[in-house]
């Protein structure tokens, strides 16, 4: 009798370690079964924010599962992708990854409390980001060599806002000054929105940013265009000349966006979004509206997005320490 109540608890435990192996498959089998979060780092208004809002709705329309967009705003997205790093790594959270705090914040700031390298799982690059150089309409520049010769002739007074220290919006700002050779206040902001605020008000006199965040004004008149940091002109703005055309050769600048999960998110669980995600890029209506509002459509896999984000590192890493940029 002890032999085979002995032989009962034996085959019990066996079952009970089988099933407990078998729930996380069973789990991403099932995925997803419930709603999902994107954290955007930024407030609502900017391009992080369309781009956030656009993955929340194809995944819900998709999988038929609600998809909640969460704005976390704050220290240069620094706050929003904490969060992102430290939740559940099931595939429930999804953080927009955007290249100010993946690549250039761990060169700006002397702690984080992430490491963009290794606390997340790349799942997939969306898009890439030409920047726009655009001034108030009282401004009296018409086109960037005008503004280079006012910066020029006033050293420090003429103010550029952007979405926060260390923001790639920020570093470029930068680049352009470095190039033109022009003394410019740089104004951070919580985000590309309340930059752009300032700028329609009047308190800025410019700002170098995202085209999406800043065409609807352009295209309205409350905002003059003056060049865009890709080499070739954009079919959103066609009649706007590059800043390589306007005087500074060569001269190309932009940023990125993607999507990450918290590290040690299960691979069946990352391919099915990137495949998911790739779908929603190859969609003609889709890739229409991304061109439309400046942005050019990407898509890549987990291993080429980590490659680019750990090659950026890098990349800035170098700006950083030849411009002497600091958090403030």
């Amino acid at each position: 009798m002890k032999t085979f109540t002995s032989l009962v608890c034996r085959l019990g435990a066996a079952l009970a370690c089988t099933a407990s192996l078998l729930a996380p498959a069973l789990a991403q089998a099932d995925y997803p079964a419930k709603s999902l979060r994107v954290i955007v780092p930024f407030p609502p208004g900017g391009a992080s924010d369309t781009l956030g809002r656009m993955v929340a709705q194809h995944l819900s329309t998709a999988w038929g599962q609600s998809a909640i967009v969460e704005n976390r705003p704050g220290a240069g997205g620094n706050i929003g992708a904490e969060a992102g790093a430290k939740a559940p790594a099931d595939g429930y959270t999804l953080t927009l990854a955007a290249a100010g705090f993946m690549a250039v914040n761990p060169s700006i700031y002397p702690k984080l409390n992430y490491d963009s390298a290794t606390d997340f799982q790349p799942v997939a690059l969306l898009v890439k980001a030409p920047l726009l150089l655009v001034v108030n309409p009282k401004v009296p520049a018409q086109n960037a060599r005008e503004f280079i010769e006012l910066a020029k002739r006033a050293p420090g007074k003429i103010t550029i806002g952007n979405g926060g220290t260390g923001t790639a919006q920020h570093l470029g700002g930068v680049n352009f000054g470095l190039a033109a050779g022009v003394d410019v206040g740089h104004i951070p902001y919580k985000g590309s929105a309340p930059a752009t605020t300032d700028l329609l008000g009047g308190v800025v006199d410019a700002q170098f940013d995202n085209l999406v965040t800043l065409v609807p004004f352009v295209k309205s008149g409350k905002l003059r265009a003056l060049g865009v940091s890709s080499l070739q002109r954009v079919a959103a703005l066609p009649e706007v000349p590059t800043l390589a055309e306007a005087g500074l050769p060569g001269f190309e600048d932009g940023t990125w966006y993607g999507i990450v999960a918290p590290r040690n998110t299960p691979k069946p669980v990352v391919d099915k979004l990137n495949a998911e995600l790739l779908r929603m890029l190859a969609q003609p209506e889709t890739r229409d509206k991304l061109v439309s509002m400046g942005l050019q459509p990407a898509g890549n896999s987990p291993a080429e997005f980590g490659t680019l984000i750990r090659s950026e590192i890098g990349k800035y890493a170098a700006i950083v320490k030849a411009a002497h940029v600091k958090a403030e």
